[in-house]
């Protein structure tokens, strides 16, 4: 596939695709007669999985260096590998596990917002705000 039909699958742009290529995180493609770059399909999974390290929090740095360890066949590399993206996986479960919480924590506040207006609570800060808004009134008055 040609690096316009590989910007459409994957909606990174040419000059980003490019870029990839020229920094050594996608492998240098075979070039056609003309000169073109053209991309097995195989390519797909590759920035398919960089891309989700990439939302994972995996820095460019260690993205490239993974990269660099796929060239390098053999047990050693597949060593670091595992271990890289063994380590990656520990941060995003505990990623996952603080989202988790915030998500609860956000479910919750809905569900008390809409039992507040439905009328069957009543809003637990709004005396809060009306002694904060008395108190600044208040004030006002003094000076």
């Amino acid at each position: 596939m040609m690096i316009g039909d590989l910007s459409q699958r994957t909606g990174l742009s040419v000059d980003t695709l490019r870029y990839y290529e020229k920094i050594g995180l996608i492998p240098a493609p075979l070039r056609d007669s003309g000169g073109r770059r053209v991309y097995d399909t195989a390519i797909l999974g590759w920035l398919d999985f960089l891309d989700r390290l990439k939302a994972t929090g995996l820095g460019m740095r260690d993205r490239l260096r993974y990269a660099d360890l796929r060239t390098h066949p053999g047990v050693a590399s597949v060593r670091e590998r595992r271990e890289m993206l063994e380590q990656h996986r520990e941060k995003v479960a505990a990623d996952l596990e603080r989202l988790g919480e915030t998500l609860k924590l956000l479910d919750d506040k809905v569900d008390l917002y809409r039992r507040i207006e439905s009328g069957e609570i009543d809003d637990p800060v709004a005396p809060l705000g009306e002694a904060l808004s008395s108190k600044a009134s208040h004030r006002g008055r003094a000076s």
